[in-house]
């Protein structure tokens, strides 16, 4: 039996779109040893995963950290690798691939500049190893899903439920449509969806000011990663900016809009999907609700 390493450090959008890579990893290597290597924040998401058989984790030293550089250069060579798919492919992790296990085979890649997306880049790296990537550009999240029947329940939804995601992280506001309390009352008076939101630890204020309904979990703590999955799962749609939640709702295959301004490329950032559309802005201040709104009834609307 060989012991297999994937390597996927973050962010939350991007662990959820391994999924398929994973998958087919996983395939390829049917009686091997799988072991993901992340961030203390994903460890939990990576043990539930159906493709995996262990996790392990690191906090990424700095360079003037020798001690933990030595810590993890001890644990990852204990290990005894044989081969390691780094799903990461950043700069710190070629270091690993020169230093560190340097012993064992490596299934590396890049990025292509211009519009090429996180899951294309994984298929042609997969490929090029001789994996059959046939789930690759399709990542199904559905085992993420919690019931959340309790939750709605207490929350007092009942019936259809549209969730919009107002927030994103702190450190890039740019990211964020400042409109959702006006689209939340619209469609609220346009449609009979019960409009939702799922807030973060630091978007709790933000989703109480929109005319929707926050969902939280026992003692009216913000909703872990499975707990969000499940509110997306049992969602009819949804709108959200580019961040996490909204890749997880894309991953779970639901019909959804997603709101972007310069700062990334929704083709590039993998959020541009057969049932998940994406509206593009110069600045997402000049991006009118009426505009959004439109979008999200027509996709409402029968066929």
């Amino acid at each position: 039996m060989a012991k297999i390493l994937v390597i996927k450090h973050g962010a939350f959008g991007d662990v959820v779109q391994v999924d398929g890579a994973l998958r087919d990893i996983r395939k390829h290597h049917p009686g091997d040893e799988l072991v993901v290597l992340t961030t203390p924040p994903y460890r939990s998401i990576f043990e539930r995963c159906p493709h995996v058989d262990r996790v392990l984790t690191e906090t990424r030293p700095k360079a003037r950290e020798p001690l933990r550089w030595w810590c993890l250069a001890r644990m990852l060579r204990g290990e005894r690798f044989d081969l390691v798919y780094d799903l990461q492919n950043s700069s710190r992790t070629s270091i690993y691939r020169r230093y560190i296990l340097n012993r064992a085979a490596w299934v590396f890649g890049e990025r292509k500049r211009g519009e090429e997306s996180a899951l294309s880049a994984f298929q042609r790296q997969l490929a090029r190893a001789g994996l059959d990537t046939s789930h690759t550009l399709e990542p199904d999240i559905g085992w993420m899903a919690d019931d959340v029947t309790p939750i709605l329940q207490a929350g007092g939804v009942t019936g259809k439920y549209l969730v919009l995601i107002p927030g994103s992280s702190t450190s890039h506001p740019e990211k964020r449509w400042p409109y959702y309390s006006t689209l939340a009352a619209a469609i609220a008076n346009r449609t009979d969806y019960q409009v939702v939101t799922v807030p973060g630890p630091d978007e709790i204020e933000l989703c109480r000011s929109i005319s929707a309904t926050p969902l939280f979990g026992t003692n009216d703590e913000v909703l872990d990663w499975f707990g969000l999955a499940g509110v997306m799962r049992g969602a009819s749609y949804v709108v959200g900016n580019d961040t996490g939640p909204t890749h997880v709702a894309a991953c779970l295959g639901k019909p959804g809009l997603a709101l972007f301004g310069a700062h990334a490329s929704p083709v590039r950032t993998g959020l541009s999907r057969a049932n998940f559309r994406a509206i593009e802005a110069d600045d997402l201040k000049e991006l009118p609700m009426e505009t959004v709104l439109r979008e999200v009834l027509a996709d409402l609307r029968p066929a």
